[in-house]
């Protein structure tokens, strides 16, 4: 298994496997409410045997090459992940997505993590379009589709049913010549 590092925090991004499952509940137990205010994760991930489920359809995603999850990790402890919910290399399209527990939050882990997935998908699978989804009241995941460069596309609204309630959801995207452009323009 490889392990990247996310700076000079010891913060670390691996793939998460099935052999991540207790660990995986775990850390869901520490964030579930913090978690699970915008998104469904911490409902599909509610015991050992649903967690591996969820794991398990993540590798079969992975072998299948239409989507990957990778967890972050700060000296040892896994605090979040980040994924690609769907990856399409015929299109040339994929959604990116992320979550993370209380403790984790604001250190830039995630817009670290998602630079390196996203950089990966355009510059080695040939991925043109990455689409990030966010619930409209989720203001920290909006702010990193903004800090990694993606334009607001628009607003799907009531789209989301969560936990009893429609939700409207911001897409935003990032294409392969303006995230190239950004790096430039970065270094």
């Amino acid at each position: 298994m490889f392990a990247i590092s996310l700076g000079d925090d010891g913060a670390e991004l691996r793939p998460l496997e099935i052999g991540h499952a207790e660990e995986l509940l775990a850390h869901m137990d520490r964030g579930r409410d913090f978690v699970g205010r915008h998104i469904g994760l911490p409902d599909v991930v509610a015991d050992l045997d649903s967690t591996r489920a969820y794991l398990r359809t993540y590798a079969e995603k992975t072998a299948s090459d239409t989507g990957r999850l990778y967890g972050i990790w700060t000296d040892g402890t896994l605090v979040g992940g980040v994924l690609f919910r769907t990856f399409d290399t015929v299109y040339g399209t994929a959604e990116a997505g992320c979550w993370l527990e209380p403790s984790a939050a604001g250190k830039g882990l995630v817009t670290r993590a998602c630079r390196v997935i996203i950089d990966w998908a355009i510059e080695e699978r040939g991925i043109h379009r990455v689409e990030w989804h966010a619930a409209t009241g989720n203001e920290p995941s909006i702010a990193v589709a903004r800090r990694l460069g993606m334009t607001k596309e628009g607003v799907l609204r009531q789209n989301y049913p969560h936990r009893g309630v429609r939700t409207d959801t911001e897409v935003w995207s990032v294409l392969a010549p303006e995230w190239r452009e950004a790096k430039t323009a970065a270094s």
